[in-house]
């Protein structure tokens, strides 16, 4: 099989496993009817065992593919032990799920307490639901490179592919770059990008699509008025950089993005 149809049949059996996934979420989420504090357990009930089920196939079928690939490249291949409970699960934030799907509840509460009208208030809550359930999704197929990469000795990087709906200009900038295989390729919520397992004979650099790069820094200067590659008139480091995020891990963003840490937690005295 070519590796062109190997990566066509992956990227469409994750898709397929997207949609319904998210499809049964979003249901689960509409019917509810009213979205207080009693509605959460109901919710998390029904909904929690399908996610979990999604990013295990996910998962399942990342370390099939991966273990495809090998093949095609290698002509053998090692024999995948991979662990479901560390790459789904509480294992993808280091967090109880519960506690992460009560936060488009709360995403609610919190609008409607500032007098926001529900209909936006539940928009906000279900967009959160979305970004949450999207980012677990990519994060088990992620974890799944990582855990089934430390398995195959052929493999020393991994880089990006862009598939479609959810590309942007940060995943733009990511596909260019090559990472190594021990690093989770840095994501940002929604992004559904294919992380690849690479041989390489030598290190060919941070870049290995300078065309493409090219491409992007002339977007930048259509955007900005201003180029300069120096880094002086314009520091691209400050347009696009990669964040740590205290669950997901590596998070592709912007110069001046945050993300709330435990010192901008504050405690009723």
């Amino acid at each position: 099989m070519s590796l062109t149809r190997l990566d066509r049949q992956y990227g469409t059996a994750v898709r397929s496993v997207w949609t319904s996934t998210l499809g049964r979420t979003s249901r689960a989420w509409a019917d509810l009817g009213s979205w207080r504090d009693g509605d959460v357990r109901r919710f998390e009930r029904t909904t929690l065992p399908v996610l979990l089920a999604g990013q295990r196939r996910v998962a399942s079928l990342t370390a099939t593919y991966l273990e495809q690939l090998y093949r095609e490249i290698d002509g053998s291949g090692p024999r995948v032990d991979l662990d479901f409970d560390k790459v789904t699960g509480r294992a993808l934030r280091d967090v109880d799920p519960e506690d992460v799907y009560r936060r488009p509840f709360k995403e609610i509460w919190n609008a409607l307490d500032r007098d926001v009208a529900f209909d936006i208030a539940f928009e906000r809550g279900t967009h959160r639901l979305e970004t949450i359930a999207k980012t677990d999704l990519q994060l088990a197929r992620t974890h799944t490179v990582q855990e089934v990469g430390s398995q195959m000795p052929a493999f020393t990087y991994t880089v990006r592919e862009l598939q479609g709906e959810y590309d942007c200009a940060l995943c733009m900038i990511a596909s260019t770059q090559r990472y190594h295989k021990r690093d989770l390729a840095p994501i940002h919520p929604g992004c559904d990008c294919l992380v690849k397992l690479v041989t390489a004979d030598e290190d060919p650099g941070q870049v290995i699509d300078e065309e493409k790069l090219e491409r992007i820094h002339d977007l930048v200067e259509d955007a900005l008025g201003t180029f300069d590659r120096g880094g002086r008139a314009v520091d691209y480091r400050k347009i696009i950089i990669a964040n740590e995020h205290g669950e997901i891990g590596p998070v592709l963003g912007f110069a001046g993005q945050r993300f709330t840490g435990p010192d901008d937690i504050h405690l009723p005295t």
